[in-house]
């Protein structure tokens, strides 16, 4: 019977979740960023534009959402 066993110090397994809780923040922020940028680029565009893109001004908070979020 074979079986591997991992090991790691406290110092690197908190310097890896700090790691990992740092990247995840930068991503969620990312995220926000680019989300308020998609509805300003959109809430920016006349009624005549959306409507030829089949929105409405009630849709673009969805619309910018999943844009972002729900690639």
């Amino acid at each position: 019977m074979a079986f591997a066993s991992t090991e790691q110090t406290a110092a690197q397994g908190t310097t890896g979740r700090l790691a990992t809780v740092a990247a995840d923040l930068l991503e969620r922020l990312r995220k926000a960023r680019l989300y308020r940028k998609t509805l300003n680029e959109l809430s920016a565009l006349p009624n005549a534009q959306l409507a030829d893109m089949g929105l409405h001004r009630s849709m673009l908070k969805r619309v910018a959402y999943q844009a972002v979020y729900e690639v």
